[in-house]
């Protein structure tokens, strides 16, 4: 016992001096049986802390109560999370230290596009399959050179269709769009522009924004002299809330603002305040489980994760966190049903079908390894500082 205490020290005292590079969860049982690793990848600090801190705890609840409920199939889960700290290079060896030192036989995460774009060739060569959090559809696509790669965000290709449809709906075909250079936004705008003309959308201006500025308004206001009947706003962090803010200001609210689903959080909301009355975007159902109509698939399994995911952090829950729970999900399921060979879970989840999750009913397949279509979202509008379902 005392040398057990000594490793255990020696474990937190080497994980203090790297800095944070990697947290490691032990599992609250250990029985005779070998435990189950998964991998988990999050931007816990950094620019995307606020994406990746809910992943994390998400993903540490899950694995507690598989757990408490004696693991899986009698093998106590251990899951192994590294911060990549929001950062491209840190993020790839993250993933090599998961794949070459704690051998995992699956990854969930990174939570970020730059940083999952950044990983996909190591998880390839390597033949171990990832489940990314992050949403470009450059993540699992071109598929010939992605089959070790899923993931579980809606691609922004389905939330720019789902966008476009509801626009159409309103009598909206004149539009603009602001998004910010990071990959996330880069991802976004070729979207946008290749699915207007077959959309029957004008894109009128196409302004572009660094992560870090601090005021749109020279965007915003080039964007009002060409008389949109829209405007879209792409992006994730403080700019989020300046585009929001800056067209409150220069009182463009007679134009509708529509924000990308990185907007789903309600701490974006407590951070806009009254300025985000108004604000539309197509979003995980995750975010709106108590208002989803009764008898919705998925309206129970959102349920029971809001519960367990408040009670325990006193926060809301977001969408971040539920990339986790899907990742973490599909995961499990895949060991539970094949055990911890990493061929096994890519062919497992591969053919993984009618998944219920928190950001849609999953529908894997040889051609398809985000399982998920514009259909698996829901028009959102920001009122009374709460999420409410857009009318069409």
């Amino acid at each position: 016992m005392r040398g057990l205490g000594k490793s255990l020290a020696l474990v937190v005292l080497v994980g203090v001096l790297l800095g944070g590079l990697w947290n490691i969860v032990i599992p609250s049982q250990v029985g005779a049986a070998e435990p189950y690793k998964i991998g988990a990848v999050f931007s816990i600090t950094g620019v995307g802390s606020f994406l990746g801190e809910p992943e994390k705890k998400t993903a540490e609840m899950i694995a507690e109560e598989v757990n408490k409920k004696g693991g899986i199939n009698g093998h106590p889960l251990e899951l192994v999370v590294y911060d990549d700290e929001s950062d491209t290079t840190k993020c790839n060896l993250a993933v090599k230290k998961l794949i070459k030192k704690d051998e995992v036989p699956v990854i969930v995460g990174p939570t970020r596009s730059g940083e999952t774009l950044a990983v996909v060739s190591v998880v390839e060569e390597a033949h171990v399959p990832l489940i990314s959090c992050a949403t470009s559809y450059k993540i699992v696509t071109p598929i010939e050179s992605r089959q070790w790669v899923f993931k579980v965000a809606a691609s922004d290709a389905h939330v720019v269709a789902k966008l476009f449809d509801y626009m159409k709906a309103k009598g909206w075909t004149k539009i603009a769009i602001m998004t910010d250079s990071t990959g996330y936004g880069a991802s976004a705008r070729e979207e946008f522009l290749r699915l207007a003309p077959e959309s029957g959308i004008t894109i009128l201006a196409d302004e572009r924004f660094g992560p870090q500025d601090t005021d749109l308004t020279p965007q915003l206001t080039k964007i009002r002299s060409t008389q949109p009947q829209a405007i879209v706003n792409w992006s994730v962090g403080p700019t989020q809330i300046i585009a929001v803010k800056n067209w409150r200001d220069l009182g463009m609210d007679s134009i509708p603002l529509f924000q990308s689903h990185g907007f789903g959080s309600k701490k974006n909301l407590e951070l806009a305040g009254k300025a985000a009355e108004g604000v539309m975007l197509a979003l995980a159902r995750v975010n709106v489980g108590p208002i989803l109509p009764d008898g919705q698939p998925q309206k129970k399994a959102i349920l029971d994760y809001t519960k367990a995911y408040e009670d325990r952090f006193k926060e809301p829950i977001s969408s971040f966190g539920g990339h986790a729970s899907d990742a973490m999900n599909l995961a499990i399921a895949a060991l539970q049903a094949v055990g911890p060979d990493p061929a096994k879970i890519r062919d497992y989840l591969e053919k993984t079908t009618k998944f219920v999750g928190m950001h849609g009913i999953f529908n894997f397949s040889p051609q398809d390894h985000n399982g998920l279509s514009k259909d698996d979202l829901e028009m959102v509008v920001v009122k009374n500082g709460d999420w409410a379902l857009a009318t069409w």
